[in-house]
């Protein structure tokens, strides 16, 4: 009876995370562009909106340095997963980067409809495909992928043991696992779980964003030397993607983010209330923007 009642959960998520990206994926691309994530920003910068294109391929430029992804063209990773890929940005980047083929999964037939339409426009579907596909039932073989790529969908996440999991199974040997992704902050050595206040507002963003329980970057890292990955790195980018948030709240603030909003839907409208409290969880040390790195013995 628990098992049953656990899978009628994640399937009234995972139908929830879809709807959510279903209608919102066209406004955040009317207003930001393909590529549906932070962007990596110096600290206590002043930026302007123009600027926020340029700090999302930064994000990845970041990522991959943080890594330690060779700068060898030799080295350079061949097949690429694409989890949680949103329209494809981050795969059309990566393929175009490296000469790579990759291939992207989301709950959402919206984005992955979308995200093959925008790679046969930029020519790369030779190169590129987006299916819609559970990133913690990944429909592919083990060993499968030279770089895991992961931006910001972990938090969706309901099983992180199965997610993390999915990752290190596709993986090649040797290959690359990238996490980046929302956390709330380590707990404290005396400390059992978060403070009401911590859990009360972490529940409003889980309600307004479709998100299942958070985890810790400490949580992350317990489960990926579980295993025995290795190289395991991570590190809080939270100081580099402060001015995101009050970035998209202006954009949605502008006359043609208000008008797009109003016509996308009441799930979209929810999420878009919700940016303070993002904002507030930064401000106040809960929210941790965090990135986790290992690689797949050989």
């Amino acid at each position: 009876m628990a098992v049953e009642q656990h899978e009628k959960e994640k399937e009234k998520l995972q139908k929830g995370i879809a709807e959510f990206y279903d209608e919102s994926s066209t406004i955040w691309e009317n207003i930001w562009g393909d590529h549906m994530h932070h962007g990596f920003y110096d600290p206590d910068s002043t930026v302007s909106v123009s600027d926020h294109r340029a700090a999302q391929i930064r994000m990845i430029e970041e990522s991959l340095r943080f890594a330690s992804l060779s700068e060898e063209r030799t080295k350079w990773p061949k097949r690429i997963v694409d989890v949680g890929c949103g329209i494809g940005g981050s795969s059309r980047y990566l393929a175009q980067k490296f000469g790579a083929t990759s291939v992207g999964i989301t709950l959402s037939s919206v984005q992955a409809q979308r995200a093959n339409s925008l790679a046969a426009a930029q020519g790369l579907a030779h190169k590129v495909s987006f299916h819609v596909a559970d990133a913690l039932q990944q429909p592919f073989p083990d060993g499968q992928f030279d770089l895991v790529w992961s931006m910001e969908s972990g938090e969706h996440m309901p099983d992180k043991t199965k997610f993390v999991g999915e990752l290190a199974r596709v993986a090649a040997p040797g290959g690359t696992i990238i996490i980046v992704t929302w956390c709330h902050r380590d707990l404290g050595p005396d400390e059992q779980s978060l403070k009401p206040w911590e859990q009360d507002l972490l529940k409003k963003i889980c309600d307004a964003f479709y998100l299942p329980a958070w985890c810790s970057a400490s949580d992350y890292i317990n489960l990926l030397k579980s295993l025995s990955l290795q190289d395991i790195k991570s590190e809080d980018w939270s100081p580099f993607v402060a001015p995101f948030w009050p970035a998209v709240i202006r954009s949605a603030l502008t006359w043609n983010g208000l008008t797009s909003l109003l016509r996308s839907g009441v799930k979209t409208i929810k999420g878009a209330l919700a940016m303070p409290l993002m904002i507030k969880g930064y401000k106040k040390g809960l929210i941790k923007f965090v990135i986790i790195t290992c690689r797949k013995p050989r």
